[in-house]
């Protein structure tokens, strides 16, 4: 499964437990009639995915929906929670002016190298 929209949080890294699990949440608010602010955790070596992420961002996450039950021992009920974990983000950050069409992006100015082999005295046959 997958959620686009823009990025509005990135979250610290938070380590758990003396085993060091790690996990970092990421809120990303949907772009739809009735946006949605999407709570999503990375966790473990997952978490370093976020390094080069932040708010203002558009982005497609790869998700996974996870379950776990869990028996109240005082209560002797069970209750159910939801997580959403990501797996894999990337940037959807818009087509450069110019790209549309399938064409490639133009490179920097500086790319090139200046012409040396100008003759001033060329005379062309261009009407302007």
């Amino acid at each position: 499964m997958e959620v686009q929209g823009k990025v509005k949080l990135v979250g610290e890294t938070q380590t758990f437990g003396s085993n060091g699990f790690r996990k970092r949440e990421l809120v990303v608010t949907t772009e739809e009639q009735y946006p949605q602010h999407i709570m999503i955790e990375f966790v473990q070596d997952k978490t370093d995915l976020l390094n080069s992420f932040a708010p203002g961002q558009d982005v497609k996450v790869s998700i996974n929906l996870r379950g776990r039950e869990w028996l109240d021992p005082k209560t002797n009920t069970t209750r159910y929670f939801n997580s959403i974990q990501g797996w894999r983000i990337e940037s959807l950050a818009p087509a450069a002016a110019g790209a549309q069409g399938g064409m490639p992006p133009m490179p920097p100015v500086d790319a090139f190298e200046p012409a040396t082999d100008l003759n001033q005295d060329d005379n062309d046959d261009l009407p302007f």
